[in-house]
């Protein structure tokens, strides 16, 4: 099999891995070397002067021994198999850096032969990168449940980021579909990767190398085991304060494996409810929420109609309406419609003159969300008082209108 053949096989594969952002990353070209990562992010993100950034995401191998249930690759599955040696790796990413194809590599793997194997060969591919031809270019490596800690040390010189996927939020649903895996043995090297960062920056000096700048992610499938959004937010909010991840990413599940233990192929991906935990994901990490504010045991999943700051503003009308003139920052950042930056400049710009409803609009705050939240003077007495039943409604987005199917075989609906 040729390399382009490997290539077309294992770059297909590893499509389903999002954990894939280089943001926090600064790496310059050593003398006579070739590439930089910068921290404006890599793998189709929009870098601060516009630039679309992107790197070449492939597998070393799909040739797995594990056989969980959710995954394409699995043992059981009847596909083209194929790996690279890491020269054909090496040169791929060399030629299409010379081209301007990409800036950088995300590179995991199947787990082939052994934890350790698979894991020599993915830091040889970044060790001989770095010291031989001097790449400076952003590196992602997949850190390999099982392999051992001086591997997963290696990585770390040699990456900018790594990462550990926890793949099911549950450790019961996770041994339901792949009896080979848990927990425990994915935690272990996300823990011993965040306790060597945290040593590296404490004895950091001019001369210490550089300990995953970037930092570890990690990526949850949602909607392969029945998990509550409650049961994904919690695991998240305990990555955040307790391995320090950079991000936490969601899969919607997509079905690509007939089994009983999964949904059903016909399935359609969750993608809203990606996208509401995105959102909530968010709210955690810039807008201070907990994330037993976001949901709690009476609402353990995230309304799918609303966003979140929304839905919480609506579950807690006795916080609301707020007078902007005194509020402090913290209840600024919970008004919907009302983001970072704005609620700063609201923090700032009162202290010198009262704020207007046009002064809003200036800084940023969308009026026609958050004009329910907020007390204002130039605010209508008929918005003054917040009643949930009535505001739900008004923020709602519209209903878009159905376009018809030529080839649909449902029948049309006439009026009478």
């Amino acid at each position: 099999m040729d390399v382009r053949e490997k290539l077309n096989i294992l770059s297909a594969a590893a499509k389903y891995d999002v954990s894939c952002s280089s943001s926090g990353s600064k790496r310059q070209a050593p003398k006579g070397g070739l590439g930089s990562a910068c921290s404006a992010g890599i793998c189709h993100t929009w870098s601060s002067d516009g630039r679309c950034i992107s790197l070449l995401k492939v597998l070393m191998s799909n040739a797995c021994k594990y056989d969980c249930a959710y995954c394409i690759n699995r043992r059981s599955n009847d596909i083209p198999r194929a790996t690279f040696t890491p020269k054909e790796l090496i040169n791929l990413t060399l030629e299409f850096y010379r081209r301007n194809y990409i800036e950088g590599l995300f590179l995991s793997s199947a787990v082939v032969g052994s934890p350790d194997r698979t894991m020599e060969m993915l830091i040889q591919v970044a060790k001989e990168l770095r010291t031989v031809h001097k790449f400076g270019g952003y590196i992602h490596l997949k850190a390999i449940p099982g392999a051992s800690r001086e591997l997963l040390y290696q990585a770390g010189l040699y990456a900018d980021r790594s990462s550990v996927n926890i793949e099911i939020p549950t450790d019961r649903a996770l041994q339901y579909l792949a009896p080979e895996k848990n927990h425990a043995s994915i935690m272990t090297p996300m823990n011993f990767l965040a306790e060597k960062k945290l040593e590296y920056k404490s004895e950091r000096c001019r001369y210490s190398p550089k300990f995953l700048p970037a930092g570890q992610s990690t990526q949850m499938i949602v909607g392969a085991a029945g998990e509550s959004d409650l049961q994904i937010l919690t695991l998240s909010n305990g990555f955040y304060k307790q391995q320090q991840m950079k991000r936490v990413y969601f899969s919607g599940y997509v079905p690509v494996n007939a089994d009983k233990r999964l949904p059903a192929l016909t399935t359609k991906p969750p993608l809203l409810r990606e996208h509401r935990l995105y959102q909530a994901d968010w709210l955690m990490r810039f807008y201070k929420f907990g994330y037993n504010e976001v949901v709690d045991q009476a609402h353990p999943n995230l309304d799918l109609e609303l966003d979140p700051k929304a839905a919480w503003a609506l579950r807690h009308p006795e916080f609301f309406p707020i007078d902007i003139q005194t509020a402090d920052y913290e209840m600024l950042l919970r008004v919907p419609g009302i983001g970072v930056k704005s609620a700063q400049l609201i923090a700032s710009g009162r202290r010198f003159s009262k704020i207007r409803l046009e002064h809003l609009k200036k800084m940023g705050v969308v009026l026609k969300r958050a004009q329910y939240f907020i007390y204002h003077p130039d605010t209508p007495a008929c918005l003054r008082r917040l009643y949930p039943e009535m505001v739900r409604p008004l923020l709602l987005p519209k209903p878009q209108p159905l376009q018809l199917d030529l080839f649909s075989n449902q029948p049309l609906a006439l009026p009478a």
